[in-house]
């Protein structure tokens, strides 16, 4: 019976720690779509009202209006999972307010008994009308075995009312949440309608300039391919310089193994004699640099650029938000589809544009339409930073993660400032999206 009262509170316990941990995760998730909405809506507002910032605001208003909804569906889970709590918390009030009872039954029992007995008042007499002194002392045993039973069973009793105390406020504060999260969705859906409200009256804007918005798209398409060409050009000629770079150095490696082995041959001393072993110049160096490499890392990231998948910082400094993410897009309102090679980010004006992981520059180029644009190795993968402006870094430079690279570029007639990025492994398209942190 004890094993199955210690199984099930067991169950109960971990079962009101998930929801609670669930609770709290969703309460996280909502606080980083706050900040999110906080970060949109303050790039919003920066853009200067002109017919040409007409694709960015209406961009700017879709990503405000899909977090909106995420956040609305967080707290529609939050509510539903507070309803699991309170359900589990009522469930474990039942179960204390039966074991309680159970407990005070039998607690009242031993009173009367004892009462009925009335050993508490002959204890002595009990003890020494035993046949021979240890039987007097057994007698003893019991009776403290016995009055430390009764004092467990009574703070037993104590501690299971401190309990249901302590779940009956759980209830009270779960409720008080679940009321709150109420509230904070009609708040946000009524925050939602507003900004439904504002795009329409964006597009009502858009709607006359279809042409001209439709040109601006296929123009930027079209520099997008021809700057994609370029990428992949430059990538692969990168991938296929590392190549022979790494074919190089294993045969270079392998040869002057070869020349060990045979100097190794010649030097080997005569049977019998003990051999005594002296690295080479070579092996000194690595011994001695060895314990120098441990380097500090940066942004708590592992060295291992895979493993921070999702945890590697925004290319960018300050308030940003994904306003063109990767993969086809289509424009239904200007009958347009558009392919974007990585994610387009809008930041604040003279935000710095930064490195995701260290590495190193590989390339620096200027194209039209994207200023200067940086490409960086880490290993096996590169990443792609254009429309930067004022360039920090140089060709062949080792960079740590989040360095300036250089100032974003800010268009001082819109007050519009983006950049675009990519992130490739070897020749390969990869959504930088999943791997940034938000």
């Amino acid at each position: 019976m004890k094993h199955l009262f210690i199984l099930c509170f067991l169950t109960i316990s971990f079962s009101l720690l998930s929801q609670t941990g669930e609770i709290e995760r969703l309460q996280r998730q909502k606080n980083i779509l706050q900040t999110e909405i906080e970060n949109t809506n303050r790039l919003y507002l920066d853009i200067k009202k002109q017919t040409t910032t007409i694709l960015q605001r209406v961009n700017l208003i879709n990503k405000q209006i899909a977090t909106r909804k995420k956040i609305i569906d967080v707290q529609k889970k939050e509510i539903s999972a507070l309803d699991n709590e309170l359900v589990r918390l009522q469930r474990d009030i039942n179960n204390l307010n039966k074991e309680l009872t159970e407990r005070k039954d039998k607690y009242a029992n031993t009173i009367k008994t004892v009462l009925h007995k009335r050993q508490s008042e002959n204890k002595i007499f009990f003890i020494l009308s035993g046949k021979s002194f240890g039987e007097a002392l057994r007698r003893m045993q019991y009776l403290k075995q016995y009055s430390s039973g009764q004092k467990t069973q009574a703070d037993d009793i104590k501690q299971k009312n401190a309990e249901l105390q302590k779940k009956h406020a759980d209830v009270e504060q779960a409720k008080i949440e679940r009321s709150k999260t109420i509230t904070d969705i009609q708040v946000e859906q009524a925050k939602l309608i507003l900004e439904e409200t504002k795009r329409k009256g964006e597009m009502n804007e858009a709607q006359g300039k279809q042409k001209e918005l439709q040109k601006v798209l296929q123009d930027k398409q079209k520099q997008a391919n021809r700057l994609n060409a370029e990428i992949e050009k430059l990538i692969a000629e990168e991938v296929a310089r590392q190549e022979r770079e790494a074919k190089r150095l294993e045969e270079e490696r392998q040869r002057k193994a070869e020349e060990q082995r045979r100097k190794e041959e010649k030097m080997r001393p005569k049977k019998g004699k003990k051999e005594e072993i002296v690295p080479s110049r070579e092996e000194k160096e690595v011994v001695e640099k060895e314990p120098l490499i441990a380097a500090t890392e940066t942004f708590n990231l592992s060295k291992n650029f895979v493993a921070n998948k999702g945890q590697l910082p925004m290319p960018v400094t300050g308030a940003a938000a994904i306003i063109s993410s990767f993969g086809v897009h289509k424009h239904s309102e200007w009958n347009v589809s558009t392919n974007n090679s990585g994610i387009d980010i809008q930041a604040q004006r003279d935000a710095d544009i930064r490195s995701i992981f260290e590495g190193e520059v590989s390339r620096i180029i200027a194209f039209p339409g994207y200023n200067n644009c940086v490409i960086l190795r880490h290993g096996d993968y590169y990443t792609f930073y254009a429309n930067i402006i004022n360039i920090y870094v140089k060709q062949g430079q080792k960079v740590k993660t989040g360095q300036a690279l250089g100032k974003i570029y800010t268009d001082s007639d819109t007050g519009v400032a983006t950049m675009h990025f990519q992130l490739w492994q070897k020749t390969t398209k990869l959504n930088p999206a999943p791997w940034l942190k938000r």
